[in-house]
């Protein structure tokens, strides 16, 4: 896993020194990343109401 982590590191700190030398491109990116970070929170919560749906289906009695 540790691999992954100095990886994905290293090209994050990659894209930000590169984001510093040209601070007109950094909208886009931005707005990618708010975009991920939205997903995967809808993602989670989408995951929750799952759970709790299937816990509830589950406690059903017939």
């Amino acid at each position: 896993m540790q691999p992954y982590l100095v990886a994905l590191w290293t090209t994050v700190k990659a894209r930000w020194d590169l984001l510093r030398r040209q601070p007109d491109a950094g909208y886009s990116t931005e707005t990618v990343l708010v975009t991920a970070l939205l997903v995967a929170a809808a993602l989670v919560i989408i995951a929750i109401i799952i759970a709790k749906v299937t816990a509830k289906a589950n406690g059903i009695q017939l």
